[in-house]
């Protein structure tokens, strides 16, 4: 028999009505009902009003919506200035155009929860409404909790691809792309890739992987991927390759940290002709062997770095590639490489302090009996220990194993198949951080250190949402960067200083702009952006 059930949702305030039909269910052996969505309550008639299933009315007809300012229908006196920047950084980069190509239908609606996001520094998307009444912003209307949902729910896996490639199309140079990943909590127990992993933040959480590539002269992302959370860094460089070949950069150059150097990985880069710079243990065994060379004359004051207040060196070398082949068997080639070697004295003093306090440690552990089981290794690697009725345990360190592990204290290497000098590597390898900076913005400002969202469409679209925020973000601070102005203002002050322009919108009327300051001027100018004037 079927019943009309009525429910309201607590974050709309909206009441839905269900068909809702009941039935036995001979495996559970119970009685169970199925709901059909029928529409929504109007709460000033009580009729019901039929939606399409997610809240729109059956005889809207979907259009691509046009570019321009919304037509205003109200006389409103609304906050500008910040919005107004985005707006014209927007244009700029291309980010309206390609949102635009990509989700015609939607773009207005992603743009304005992406300022929201920006502006409003780590509230919730469930305060949109208050802001959204004083903001004059692309959408012009209310976003629900709801709607926002949905909105990232739409937002599918072709549309985002053809907007990586038309942002990259934009701002691929002859850069190097810095490549790294980070780790993202979460509550949920329905994400099927919320996995248990090496967590980066020491979080007890399972966790969901992130991956950004930035350009490191733009200072620009251009590309994420999502992944499990118990995946390696060192397993993910060859999707990578495969994606950025799907996107149409077969020719790239990355710059990675130590965790994603493996040989297989080292073999996939040559083999797609990949120029590349990444670090790498020192521990390894043919590092060892090229520094040994020059381990003697390493430290002299032609090696010496003023800039950086380090020693450094390059060796080339050639690496051990065999590239497998089903018709020509298996071919051993052996590309030319180069060996960057570090050395900083500073840190070689402190590491060595810090390893004699360990060694100390585990023989007060051998002397006093108190053996710890997972330190025994390490009393094998580096003690040698005779016990006799007499005069009990007697412990002698193994000075020759100490001696070889102290002589690498200090030491750090870059690789590379780019042909340049060892300062030249670090400074690029150590432009990296753009993305640790990017992942702070991501985690702190952007307000995604936990997701929020019980479904794998909701997560994929917030997302890409978050992502091209973080755009506009990266953009906003390497210009205060290139023009000095972090000495006046942080992020959040140079915005606020801009944020209480306001403008006047009536219908049928030319958008009017507030009055606004010489030094708001002034930022604007240092963000490239021409100051807003009247419509």
């Amino acid at each position: 028999m079927a019943t009309v059930v009525y429910q309201t949702d607590k974050r709309s305030g909206i009441t839905y009505a269900y068909k809702s039909v009941s039935y036995w269910d001979k495996e559970k052996k119970q009685s169970r009902s199925k709901r059909t969505l029928i529409g929504r309550v109007d709460n000033e008639t009580g009729k019901i009003i039929p939606t399409d299933g997610r809240c729109r009315k059956n005889k809207e007809v979907s259009t691509t919506a046009k570019r321009g300012p919304v037509p205003t229908t109200e006389t409103a006196r609304l906050f500008f200035g910040a919005t107004y920047l985005l707006d014209a950084i927007g244009e700029k980069l291309g980010i309206t155009d390609d949102l635009q190509q990509c989700f015609p239908n939607t773009y207005r609606k992603i743009l304005s929860i992406v300022y929201y996001l920006i502006l409003e520094d780590k509230n919730p998307l469930y305060r949109f409404e208050k802001w959204s009444s004083i903001y004059k912003h692309p959408y012009g209307k209310n976003i629900t909790s709801q709607r926002s949902s949905e909105l990232f729910a739409s937002i599918d896996e072709e549309a985002k691809n053809k907007f990586f490639r038309l942002q990259g199309k934009r701002r691929v140079e002859k850069e190097f792309w810095a490549y790294d990943i980070t780790t993202i909590s979460s509550y949920s127990e329905y994400l099927r890739q919320v996995q248990y992993g090496k967590n980066k933040e020491d979080d007890s959480l399972p966790q969901l992987n992130l991956a950004l590539v930035f350009g490191e002269k733009s200072n620009l992302p251009f590309y994420y991927r999502k992944l499990a959370g118990n995946i390696p860094d060192s397993k993910t460089i060859k999707n990578l390759l495969a994606d950025l070949d799907v996107l149409g950069y077969s020719k790239v150059k990355l710059v990675m940290d130590r965790g994603f150097y493996s040989e297989d990985n080292i073999n996939a880069l040559f083999k797609g002709h990949l120029k590349f710079l990444i670090s790498t243990k020192t521990s390894l065994s043919f590092i060892r062997k090229e520094l040994d060379a020059i381990y003697d004359g390493f430290r002299t004051f032609e090696h010496y770095s003023e800039k950086y207040e380090l020693y450094c060196h390059t060796v080339q070398t050639e690496w051990q590639y065999t590239q497998h082949s089903p018709y020509k068997g298996d071919i051993i080639a052996k590309p030319r490489i180069y060996l960057h070697y570090y050395y900083n004295i500073d840190k070689a003093a402190d590491d060595e302090k810090a390893f004699d306090r360990k060694l100390m440690a585990l023989r007060h552990e051998l002397e006093l009996g108190k053996r710890v089981p997972d330190h025994e290794k390490l009393y094998k690697k580096y003690f040698e220990t005779k016990t006799t009725p007499k005069r009990g345990t007697k412990v002698t360190v193994k000075e020759e194993v100490v001696m070889k592990v102290k002589r690498y204290f200090g030491f750090f290497a870059l690789i590379t198949n780019e042909t340049m000098n060892a300062v030249t590597a670090l400074e690029l390898y150590r432009n990296k951080d753009i993305v640790e900076k990017a992942f702070g913005n991501l985690k702190e400002r952007l307000n995604m250190r936990r997701t929020l969202v019980s479904s794998e469409k909701s997560l994929d679209g917030k997302l890409f949402v978050e992502f091209v925020a973080l755009i506009y973000l990266s953009y906003i601070k390497k210009q205060m960067q290139d023009t000095d102005l972090f000495k006046n203002y942080t992020l959040q002050g140079a915005i606020d200083k801009i944020d209480i322009i306001e403008c006047f919108e009536s219908p049928g009327q030319k958008l009017r702009v507030g009055e606004f300051l010489e030094k708001q001027k002034e930022i604007y100018q240092c963000l490239g952006v021409t100051p807003p004037s009247s419509l």
